[in-house]
């Protein structure tokens, strides 16, 4: 009888692949303003170095299941890494602008199938009691990797080259395809299976259109731009014409069955909010260390730490806790913890102590392992097991799709509450009548260099004081978004304990 391989030793293999492919996702935002200088290109030239992967692997997550069936899993997985891992030495070889984009999108190609695969793969290697801590192991990748990107991204970048953003891919994914080539058991292959065409076109239109006109949407405007109504149309135009498809072919490309199981459905609308918080306050916390408080890259990196060392913790713990308590009760603390710290954050000044940013980070970082383990495990609690490889997809998918939609309304929001602030404290400041008349009175004494110099100092000031006002904003509606996500935590049902008694009615 074949010996059975060590599910640590899977665990340690396909880990390798989800910190890669999670890293990936962050790691090349630091390093853009070098790209940009290297490979002669426009700011806006150069963003589509993300965007073309962000696009590129959202289309090619959602057909994960289906190319899981018909090659195997393992086979599967191996292409993957292996191409992710070729497309990245390239990235690092590019010369020009084209040349990186067109390797950054094999990139999306190939890395998209990694996550929701490893999710699979650690359900199907634990028992069902276990699940918890399988999903800790996973999670810890999943969301390390974008904390952890930036500081590793601005530590090669400073060291070394923007160029080694890409290649330390190589070691990493040679170590990973020889992880799974000699650990990972190969799945049966169900050849019969159709491929729904009209399907994946209709889907793969809704996501690239969306990732566009949310990469594209500040940039161009919004709605007063014929672009980004355009992409509108068509991803709105696309995604009904998806649903119609699947509810009435014989055949679809996702099976609409696997949407009447409530935990998974409730569980898709959390992970989409857990996408927004997890992504869009990274997105905001380094340019407001940086711009506006002015620390170096490195010291803005060590400062974020943290918070990836609370996610981590948290994992640990509640990897261990489920199981044993309602994991209702689990997300519960964790979004509190995750509210809490993001008040904390709309407290916040540029004079703020290190020590307080530390503090919340890890706060934030520990409320959110808090909930990404228990969601993870309660997402497939009572849901068939053959709608795993498929349901892992549309979960990573939602994640993702949750992060853009998150850093989009950040940014969006922050832009345009900066220009109103500044408006608003400008006209302040010239309605302080005694406050005026002794500056102008003050300025008659410069020379004409002195006040315009005063001048510039002044509006320094207002655009500094605008844009914090915009930042604390933004943490506060991301507080609300929290707080308002916590009643659907009665939609789950929850899950048998240790003691073999569910806290509410049986799963079905």
């Amino acid at each position: 009888m074949k010996r059975q391989p060590s599910p640590l030793l899977i665990t340690f293999a396909i880990m390798m692949a989800t910190i890669m492919q999670a890293l990936d996702t962050t790691i090349a935002n630091v390093a853009l303003p070098h790209m940009q200088g290297s490979l002669n290109a426009t700011l806006e030239q150069a963003s589509w170095v993300l965007t073309s992967y962000i696009v590129a692997c959202a289309i090619m997550t959602a057909p994960t299941g289906f190319l899981a069936a018909r090659l195997g899993r393992k086979r599967l997985f191996m292409i993957s890494v292996s191409g992710f891992t070729f497309a990245s030495v390239l990235c690092g070889l590019a010369q020009t602008l084209e040349e990186m984009v067109l390797f950054r999108l094999l990139q999306g190609v190939f890395g998209a199938g990694l996550v929701p695969l490893s999710q699979a793969v650690l359900l199907d290697t634990y028992p069902k009691e276990k699940h918890g801590q399988a999903m800790s192991m996973w999670g810890m990748g999943v969301m390390l990797g974008p904390v952890l990107g930036p500081s590793l991204g601005g530590w090669l970048t400073e060291y070394y080259d923007w160029r080694w953003v890409f290649y330390i891919n190589l070691p990493i994914g040679i170590a990973t395809l020889i992880g799974i080539w000699v650990f990972l058991p190969e799945t049966e292959q169900d050849k019969q299976r159709p491929f729904d065409a009209f399907g994946f076109v209709m889907l793969s239109l809704s996501i690239g259109a969306l990732q566009l006109l949310l990469d594209r949407g500040q940039s161009q405007d919004w709605l007063n731009s014929q672009e980004i109504i355009l992409e509108c149309v068509v991803a709105a135009l696309a995604l009904y014409l998806f649903m119609v498809h699947i509810l009435t072919s014989p055949k679809p490309f996702l099976e609409p069955t696997m949407f009447r199981d409530r935990n998974y459905l409730a569980s898709l609308i959390f992970i989409f909010v857990v996408g927004i918080i997890m992504l869009a306050s990274m997105a905001l916390l380094p340019p407001f260390l940086q711009g506006l408080m002015g620390y170096p890259v490195l010291d803005t990196g060590l400062v974020l730490a943290p918070r990836g060392l609370g996610t981590m913790l948290a994992m640990m713990v509640a990897g261990r806790l489920v199981g044993r308590v309602d994991s209702r009760l689990l997300m519960l603390v964790g979004l509190l913890l995750t509210a809490y710290s993001l008040w904390e954050m709309s407290l916040f000044t540029t004079e703020i102590s290190r020590w307080l940013v530390v503090q919340n980070g890890f706060i934030q970082g520990f409320g959110m392992g808090f909930v990404f383990v228990p969601l993870s495990t309660l997402a497939y609690s009572t849901l068939a097991p053959h709608y795993r490889n498929d349901a892992a997809a549309v979960f990573s998918l939602l994640r993702n799709i949750g992060s853009s939609v998150g850093i989009s309304i950040v940014t969006t929001l922050l832009a345009r509450n900066i220009q109103i602030n500044h408006a608003e404290l400008g006209a302040h400041l010239e309605n302080f009548g005694a406050g005026s008349m002794q500056l102008n009175a003050f300025m008659q004494y410069m020379s004409e260099g002195e006040q315009t110099s005063a001048l510039l100092q002044l509006d320094a000031l207002l655009n500094k004081e605008a844009a914090t006002i915009g930042y604390l904003n933004d943490f506060r509606l991301m507080m609300l978004v929290v707080l308002l996500s916590t009643p659907m935590l009665l939609i789950l049902k929850a899950t048998p304990t240790a003691g073999g008694k569910p806290a509410t009615d049986a799963p079905h």
